[in-house]
C-alpha cells in the first residue's frame, strides 16, 4: 500500500490523467432525461421501475487501468498485464479500498476538494450512464451484430486484454460499457428490484456477502452485455474478467 500523503511524480501524473478522463453526467439536460425506466425482461431485472436523479455526477471514461491501480495500491493483481489494460482479479473490497485511497491521494494532489470522493457507482447510476438516454438492449440499439464495434465479448475476444478505449464509446463518451470487464457496483446482491430505491442510490441490505456486477465481459456472450443485465456474485470473487469503473461525486 502506498502513502497517500506523499506522492511521487508518477503518481501525480497518473492521477492528473485519471481526473482529466472523468465525464460529467447531467440528468435532465440535453438528450438525457432526468429519470428513466430501470430494468429489463429477465426475471432478475424486474420489476421495472422509474429512477429519478436530483444530482449530477462524474464517471470515468474508462475502466481503471493497471498503471493507475498500481500507482494507488502499490501492486497489480492482474492476469493479463499491460499498463493501460483494465485491472482485473480484484474483489469488491479491493475495489472499495482503491476508491478510498484514490480519494485521499487526489485530495493530496489538490485535484478534488474535501467534499468530493471517488466511489463505485450504484446499479441505478451505472445503468443510467450505460444507457445514455436509450431504451434499447444496448446503448447503440438492439442489433447484436453491431456489438463488436462497441465491446469485447466471446464474439471477438481471445483473452490477453487490449488497452482501454479500443472500441466505440456510448453517447456520453464512455468506453467499454458493454463487455471487456464486469464492473463492480456498490449495491448488495439482490435477485430482483423488489424494494429498490428510486432516487439513484444503492440498494443496501445488511448481508453484504454478495454484490452486483454490470456490463458483461470478454468471457461472455452478447446476451450478458446488455444495459440492464445484472450478475449477483460473492463479494470475495476474483476473476480475470472483473474490474471497476469509478465515479466522482459530492460526499
Amino acid at each position: 500500500m502506498t502513502n497517500a500523503d506523499e506522492l511521487t511524480n508518477t503518481q501525480q501524473n497518473l492521477l492528473k490523467t485519471f481526473h482529466s478522463e472523468f465525464v460529467l453526467i447531467t440528468p435532465g439536460e440535453g438528450n438525457f432525461p432526468k429519470s428513466y425506466e430501470m430494468g429489463g425482461e429477465v426475471e432478475t431485472e424486474t420489476p421495472k421501475h422509474k429512477v429519478s436523479f436530483e444530482y449530477s455526477f462524474y464517471v470515468a471514461k474508462y475502466e481503471v487501468p493497471q498503471n493507475l491501480w498500481e500507482a494507488v495500491m502499490g501492486s497489480n493483481p492482474s492476469r493479463w498485464k499491460g499498463p493501460r489494460n483494465s485491472v482485473e482479479e480484484l474483489t469488491f473490497n479491493d475495489a472499495q479500498k482503491f476508491c478510498v485511497m484514490a480519494t485521499r491521494m487526489m485530495r493530496t494532489a489538490k485535484l478534488i476538494s474535501k467534499d468530493q470522493e471517488i466511489r463505485l457507482p450504484s446499479e441505478a447510476e451505472w445503468e443510467y450512464f450505460a444507457r445514455a438516454g436509450t431504451k434499447t438492449l444496448y446503448s447503440f440499439g438492439d442489433e447484436q451484430k453491431l456489438l463488436g464495434d462497441y465491446g469485447w465479448f466471446t464474439g471477438n475476444a481471445a483473452g490477453n486484454d487490449p488497452p482501454v478505449g479500443a472500441k466505440k464509446p456510448n453517447a456520453w463518451g464512455l468506453y467499454d460499457i458493454h463487455g471487456y470487464l464486469w464492473e463492480w457496483c456498490s449495491d448488495t446482491g439482490s435477485e430482483s428490484y423488489k424494494n429498490a430505491p428510486n432516487d439513484g442510490s444503492a440498494h443496501i441490505e445488511k448481508d453484504g456477502k454478495t454484490r452486483i456486477l454490470r456490463g458483461g465481459s470478454w468471457k461472455d456472450k452478447a446476451e450478458k452485455l446488455t444495459s440492464s443485465y445484472r450478475s449477483v456474485v460473492p463479494a470475495e470473487l476474483t476473476d480475470d474478467a472483473v474490474g471497476l469503473r469509478c465515479i466522482l461525486t459530492k460526499k
